[in-house]
C-alpha cells in the first residue's frame, strides 16, 4: 500500500532522468546512534519494487549501532532502487525511532523488576510493526487489541453505574477462565474493591511517586501492579523503583521522533 501511494504510476522523475539499464550500489548509513528495527520491511520495499534488487544488512534487529555506520548495503537497478528509497526509508526510520527511544527507557528501568510495555497508541494500520520496535528496545507488549484482555477504564464504570466488583463479577460469569482481568484505579482507595473483583492487574493511573510506593505495599503481591499516565523518560528510574511491575508509556510509539537515516549512492554502473 505504501509503494502504491507513493508511486501510483511509476516515479517520472527517475523514469525521466536515469537510463533503464543504469545499476547502482547504496548504503544505508546511521547518521545518529541507536537500534536498529525493520530490516525485513527495508528489504521488503526494495524487492517488491524490483525482484532484481539486493539487500544486505551489516546490522540486524535489535542490535545498536553508531552514528556513521553502514547499516546495509543495497544493490541493483538505479530507477528501482531510487522509486523505494523514501518507502524504505519512512519505515525503517519510525521503526528505528521506536526501538531506540524504548532502549533509553528500558535503561532507566535497569535493575529493579519493572518491564517496559508501549499501549495501543499506535499508528492506525501499523501496530504489528510499531510493536515489534518495543521488543526490539528491550520493551514488552501490552494487550495487542480490545479483543485480547478486559481491561476496564474509568469511563466503563461510569457507563455501567456499578461498583467495580459487581462488574467484575458480571463479566467474569460469561467470559472464559483465561481471559486476563485489569482494573484502572485513580486513588489509593479503589484498590481493596479491585483486589476484591479478583483482578490480576491494578493499573494506577496518573498516580504520583508517593502514590504509587503506597499503592505497591496496599496490593502487596496480590495482583501484578502497573504504573500508567503521564510517564516520562527522566521518572521511569524512581517509578521503576516503586515496585511496579509494569509501566505502560505511551510515548513509545505515539509521538517518536524518527531516527536520521539517510540511502548514500556509492557506487553507479550502465
Amino acid at each position: 500500500m505504501a509503494l502504491e501511494e507513493d508511486a501510483p504510476w511509476g516515479d517520472i522523475t527517475s523514469q525521466a532522468l536515469i537510463p533503464a539499464a543504469a545499476r547502482v550500489t547504496a548504503e544505508l548509513v546511521a547518521r545518529e546512534p541507536g537500534a536498529l528495527c525493520g530490516e525485513d520491511v527495508f528489504i521488503a520495499a526494495m524487492s517488491l519494487t524490483d525482484a532484481g534488487i539486493a539487500t544486505r544488512f551489516e546490522v540486524h534487529d535489535g542490535e545498536q549501532f553508531a552514528h556513521g555506520d553502514v547499516l546495509a548495503t543495497v544493490e541493483g537497478p538505479a530507477r528501482a532502487v531510487l522509486q523505494a528509497e523514501r518507502v524504505a526509508l519512512n519505515f525503517v526510520q519510525r521503526l528505528c525511532g521506536i526501538a531506540t527511544l524504548t532502549a533509553k527507557y528500558v535503561a532507566e528501568a535497569v535493575g529493579t523488576k519493572a518491564r517496559i510495555a508501549d499501549t495501543r497508541k499506535t499508528t492506525p494500520g501499523l501496530r504489528v510493526l510499531e510493536r515489534y520496535a518495543v521488543r526490539c528496545g528491550g520493551g514488552t507488549n501490552h494487550r495487542f487489541s480490545l479483543s485480547d484482555a478486559v481491561l476496564a477504564k474509568d469511563n466503563h464504570l461510569a457507563i455501567l453505574g456499578a461498583g467495580l466488583q459487581e462488574a467484575i463479577g458480571r463479566a467474569r460469569a460469561v467470559l472464559p477462565h483465561t481471559t486476563h482481568f485489569e482494573v484502572e484505579v485513580d486513588s489509593l482507595d479503589q484498590i481493596e474493591e479491585a483486589l476484591a473483583a479478583g483482578v490480576d492487574t491494578i493499573m494506577l493511573d496518573n498516580f504520583s511517586t508517593g502514590e504509587l510506593r503506597a499503592g505497591v505495599a496496599k496490593i502487596a503481591g496480590r495482583a501484578l501492579v502497573e504504573a500508567s499516565g503521564g510517564i516520562t523518560l527522566e521518572r521511569i528510574r524512581e517509578i521503576a523503583a516503586t515496585g511496579v511491575d509494569i509501566i505502560s508509556v505511551g510515548a513509545l510509539t505515539h509521538s517518536v521522533r524518527a531516527l536520521d537515516l539517510g540511502l548514500d549512492i556509492r557506487a553507479r554502473a550502465s
